[in-house]
């Protein structure tokens, strides 16, 4: 099942924080982990950067003066 909030995204970092944890891993299964982990790592800044775009995209567009001036296009797509 994909999971697309930013509620399990954090779920799934702990998750893997958990993983890292176990003091039963060891050599190449806890490097594999660790490469794991930095993957995950990368793709979640992403996704939080992008959150944070679209969070303050909203703010402008319920900050601004005129609420009939047009959002530019790239953050709106094709309305």
């Amino acid at each position: 099942m994909t999971k697309n909030t930013l509620g399990d995204l954090n779920n799934i970092l702990f998750e893997e924080l958990e993983r890292l944890n176990d003091e039963n891993l060891t050599g190449d299964s806890l490097k594999q982990e660790m490469d794991r982990a930095k993957a995950m790592t990368g793709v979640a800044t992403q996704v939080v950067m992008t959150a944070r775009t679209v969070l303050d995209a909203a703010k402008f567009q319920d900050d601004k003066m005129d609420i009939d001036s047009p959002m530019p296009r790239m953050l709106v797509g094709d309305e």
